[in-house]
C-alpha cells in the first residue's frame, strides 16, 4: 500500500541526503518486508541519472550492474548488490545538472507555438542526388577531421544562443 511509496521515498531523500545508514536502513525495511528487488534496483538506475549526474559518471554504471546482479541471482543473494549500490549512492557527490536541463528542453518543446524549427540543411543527411542538391549537409563541418574545435550551429536558427543548462526552470 501506501508504506510502499513512503518507503522508496524516505530512501530515495536518504541518498539524496548522504545518509549511508538511514539508506541501508530502509533498503532492508523494503527488502526484509518482501519488496521486488528488480523493483529498488530500477528506482536505482533513475536515481543515478537524476541524482548523481555527471557528478559521478559511473553511478549509472554501477546502478544497472546492481540490476543484472539482482536479476541474475535473486533474493536473498542479490540484497549484499543493492546494499553496495545504495551505500556507494549515499556516498556519491550529487549533480542535477542534467535533469534540470532535460525538462528545460521539454519546457521549451512544450511552450512552443506553431511548427517546431526545422533541422538545420548542414545537419541533416544527403543520402541522394535529390537531397544534396536541395542543400543537405552543405557547410557541415565534421568535427574529427579539424585538429580544433570547429565553430558551427546545431540548433535550429530560432534557439540559437539558447543554454539549457542556464535557463531558468517555470
Amino acid at each position: 500500500g501506501e508504506e510502499h511509496y513512503n518507503c522508496i521515498s524516505a530512501l530515495h531523500k536518504s541518498m539524496r541526503g548522504s545518509d549511508e545508514n538511514a539508506s541501508l536502513y530502509w533498503l532492508a525495511r523494503m527488502l526484509e518486508g518482501g519488496e521486488d528487488p528488480l523493483y529498488v534496483a530500477r528506482r536505482l538506475v533513475r536515481f543515478a541519472s537524476e541524482d548523481i549526474g555527471l557528478a559521478d559518471p559511473l553511478a549509472l554504471t554501477q546502478a544497472v550492474a546492481a540490476y543484472q546482479g539482482c536479476h541474475f541471482i535473486g533474493m536473498p543473494e542479490c540484497e549484499v548488490i543493492l546494499a553496495q549500490c545504495v551505500v556507494y549512492f549515499a556516498r556519491a557527490p550529487k549533480s542535477i545538472e542534467v535533469y534540470r536541463a532535460y525538462n528545460n528542453v521539454k519546457e521549451c518543446l512544450r511552450m512552443h507555438t506553431g511548427p517546431l524549427p526545422p533541422v538545420p540543411l548542414h545537419l541533416r543527411n544527403a543520402p541522394t542526388r535529390l537531397m544534396k542538391n536541395l542543400g543537405y549537409g552543405k557547410g557541415y563541418k565534421y568535427n574529427p577531421m579539424y585538429k580544433e574545435p570547429v565553430e558551427q550551429d546545431y540548433l535550429p536558427e530560432e534557439l540559437k544562443g539558447t543554454d539549457f543548462f542556464k535557463e531558468r526552470e517555470t
